[in-house]
């Protein structure tokens, strides 16, 4: 069964229309949805390496841009939507530690938790709950994004055939390990927030 997602997975990602999905996706992760764009843009890249930069330019933009989304959501509607998506993810419990966090450290908490596995809506919401400075975050958001979707691009780019091999030879482990990490960021959350 993995293996026919895996293929059906690596032939979506070789469709021209492949990169509106990933914008799409990368857009809504980053104020609401839980699936992060990394389970498209990995097989994308693998299918079509050439293009690894232009994938991570698509996956940034539109996670930046969907995280204007969050941060109006924790701005505007903290109450009606974004504490209920901060319950979904453990988080809602943790708003005072966050925002003294936001207070002591700003733009480079962002930075930190914005390109480690913790669900980047988290971090975008918060950012509206706690009215921090809107170009700051703007800037933080694109610095943070950038690192994590190109230095994926870059490995991805770099070792693509072995990395390719690898994954198809231990594809059970490789899920297992991508869904331990999806997991281990909502962990996370509940205890390095």
């Amino acid at each position: 069964m993995l293996q026919r997602l895996y293929d059906w997975t690596m032939r979506l990602a070789a469709r021209p229309d492949a990169i509106w999905w990933l914008a799409g996706i990368s857009f809504v992760e980053s104020s609401f949805f839980p699936i992060p764009p990394d389970i498209l843009m990995i097989p994308m890249i693998l299918a079509a390496r050439e293009r690894a930069w232009r994938i991570a330019f698509v996956a940034t933009v539109a996670s930046v841009l969907g995280g204007f989304l969050g941060y109006a959501i924790g701005y505007f509607a903290f109450e009606a939507i974004g504490q209920p998506v901060l319950k979904f993810y453990g988080a809602l419990d943790k708003y005072a530690a966050v925002k003294h966090w936001f207070d002591e450290y700003g733009a480079w908490f962002i930075i930190a938790k914005g390109a480690t596995p913790i669900p980047y809506k988290i971090v975008t919401i918060f950012s509206g709950a706690v009215q921090f400075d809107l170009a700051l975050f703007a800037v933080s958001s694109l610095v943070c994004r950038s690192l994590r979707f190109f230095l994926l691009a870059l490995l991805l780019w770099w070792f693509g055939p072995p990395i390719r091999d690898f994954i198809e030879k231990r594809l059970t482990l490789v899920t297992t390990a991508f869904i331990v990490l999806l997991v281990g960021g909502f962990v996370a959350i509940r205890y390095l927030f």
